[in-house]
């Protein structure tokens, strides 16, 4: 199980990164384009997918970690549960969607570098 500081934490230690506001909960940004935020629930967080087939398969194979809302019909993003998911999970997670939002110059940077 993972908390919204946990995610913050880890969310902020991905190359720039900046916590801004989204929707009034804690959003994430890497050069000004969200890749997570927390619901306004705080038990889950938004985090992108690269299409929505991919959503449906995290869905389809993990419904107790992934889930979505009508809200997000047709969007390719996904839900985490974080009573789900242990700090390696969200760790990968929130940097594939960072990977997925990030441009692709910082991309480069930072493949080389890591």
């Amino acid at each position: 199980m993972v908390s919204e500081d946990d995610v913050r934490r880890i969310a902020l230690s991905l190359p720039s990164t900046t916590e801004k506001p989204s929707y009034g909960t804690p959003g994430f940004r890497v050069r000004d384009k969200l890749f997570a935020r927390m619901r306004p629930e705080g038990d889950s967080v938004v985090v992108w997918c690269a299409d929505v087939s991919e959503k449906e398969a995290l869905i389809a194979a993990e419904p107790a970690k992934f889930f979505t809302l009508p809200h997000y019909d047709g969007h390719p993003t996904v839900l985490v549960r974080l009573a789900a998911v242990d700090e390696q999970e969200m760790t990968d997670v929130l940097a594939e969607s960072w990977r997925l939002r990030a441009p692709l110059r910082l991309l480069k940077e930072f493949d080389r570098e890591g």
